[in-house]
């Protein structure tokens, strides 16, 4: 299943989930990865779907959607690996444009040092650039990157895409206790979101069970201390996601089934957002439990709250 959702976002919407890396290939091995650790780490790009079944999937799931009188705001390729990977991203995406839905793209930006990468993406209407640290020890520990990637040849590919793009461009950055949150990292932080100027800077805490036990959100007087300083040094608006918020808006899209393990391969569900979803489903409880015992969907706790998961 290359599509999945729509699932609610904050930033987009509704947003209908385009996984076209297969499972756990990326640039990066985050600590913080909802997903795990990284199974095959690479930096060069290839093709891994023909893109007309893409497109026949995506305008599938969006005549079905229509169906039972319900749309989308954005079509997102937010993969289980990094998006930009895919040699065939440019072609696929003035595909799907075809369809008259509005594109995002979600990147770890490790690849925007490649003309390529950055003229692909040109074609999207809304991206997402991550930037965790601005230090490369930091950025080491943090992200943990393929060997083979420069952070300073990476920032300057950031900032040239953010020049040249005439679209919706805008940050993350993930703060992780200890790590990447004291003020000299945050200040150099804000010295590159000036020069980038993004539509909005987004901080994210994990939020969801990482792929290291240690992983933790910083206290809530660094977070705030962190939106301030940046908002003062950078000029940018700055905007949190701490998972505290309402997950509203999943619904089931016909087969649970297939909704809940194609959502769960890149999105981890807390369970009373899954026990929201099958509430109109037979026996949709002894389906979930089924999963479970099959090894399908995995059972995880995190700052207290359970969490599901695909295996991947």
């Amino acid at each position: 299943m290359i599509v999945y959702g729509p699932v609610p976002s904050r930033r987009l919407g509704q947003s209908l989930g385009i996984n076209h890396i297969p499972p756990k290939v990326c640039s990066y091995s985050c600590c913080y990865c909802q997903l795990g650790r990284t199974d095959k780490m690479q930096i060069e790009r290839q093709a891994f779907y023909p893109p007309q079944a893409i497109f026949s999937e995506v305008e599938q799931k969006l005549q079905q959607l229509m169906k039972n009188g319900q749309g989308v705001d954005y079509l997102t390729f937010v993969p289980d690996g990094e998006p930009t990977l895919d040699l065939n991203l440019g072609t696929e995406i003035a595909m799907l444009k075809l369809l008259r839905q509005k594109i995002a793209v979600i990147t770890n930006a490790s690849l925007l040092w490649r003309e390529d990468v950055r003229k692909d993406l040109a074609e999207a209407d809304w991206v997402s650039v991550k930037i965790d640290a601005v230090d490369s020890n930091i950025w080491r520990a943090v992200d943990r990157p393929h060997g083979a990637l420069d952070l300073s040849t990476i920032l300057a590919g950031v900032v040239d895409f953010a020049r040249q793009y005439k679209g919706q461009l805008v940050t993350e950055t993930m703060l992780v206790d200890g790590l990447n949150d004291s003020t000299e990292a945050l200040g150099k932080l804000a010295e590159l979101l000036a020069l980038i100027r993004p539509e909005i800077a987004y901080l994210l805490v994990p939020t969801r069970p990482p792929a290291e036990r240690n992983v933790r959100r910083p206290p809530n007087a660094r977070l705030l201390e962190a939106a301030r300083a940046i908002r003062r040094a950078a000029g940018v608006t700055v905007e949190w996601i701490t998972g505290d918020e309402r997950e509203d808006g999943f619904f089931c899209t016909g087969d649970i089934v297939e909704d809940l393990l194609s959502i769960t391969a890149v999105h981890p569900l807390r369970a009373e957002i899954v026990n929201e979803m099958i509430k109109s489903q037979v026996n949709g409880e002894n389906r979930v439990d089924e999963l479970v015992k099959q090894g399908l969907l995995l059972e995880f706790w995190y700052e207290g709250k359970k969490f599901y998961r695909k295996q991947l």
